[in-house]
């Protein structure tokens, strides 16, 4: 039976506790420092934070010639676990992206992000932009985790004395 709906998961070990990186992804410039520079968006809108549910975000994202406005609503938040958006309007015909913040350590966690999509036009949009998008996913993906780690090390070693100890 052929599928209309997509799941595409990205995980990476974090040097910082979930709760410190669920914290970074609530500030409220997040969105724009994880959005990689050779991704045609950005945000014209928001209304409140992850934490608050119902709230927007509307980015303005372009693909090629075209562009459109994308609007996610915050669903779900489960304060330093996971948190739950949900496009309103916007390329797909679905969208369902979950963030997930999983202890490790005093010091370390891992962060999963979840994506559950249907292309639009249905079973022609599978097949002529599926593999386009999870070829786009991984790479934003892989880039954002890659920022998000660098930010939170960075912040740990601030943290830091000269001796590598930490300030009491």
């Amino acid at each position: 039976m052929f599928r209309m709906s997509e799941m595409f998961t990205f995980r990476s070990k974090m040097p910082a506790s979930a709760e410190d990186v669920y914290r970074f992804h609530a500030e409220p410039d997040a969105l724009e420092r994880l959005t990689p520079p050779w991704e045609k968006a950005r945000v014209v809108a928001r209304t409140g934070g992850i934490e608050e549910l119902g709230s927007r975000v509307t980015l303005r994202v372009s693909v090629g010639p075209l562009t459109q406005d994308w609007i996610a609503e915050h669903a779900e938040c489960e304060p330093g676990r996971m948190f739950r958006d949900k496009m309103v309007s916007g390329p797909f015909r679905r969208w369902e992206h979950t963030h997930v913040f999983e202890a490790e350590s005093k010091n370390s966690s891992w962060l999963e992000d979840r994506v559950e999509f249907e292309m639009p036009l249905g079973w022609i949009g599978k097949l002529l932009g599926g593999g386009y998008t999870r070829r786009r996913l991984k790479r934003m993906f892989a880039w954002r985790h890659k920022m998000t780690s660098e930010i939170l090390a960075a912040r740990k070693n601030e943290g830091k004395d000269q001796d590598g100890r930490g300030e009491d």
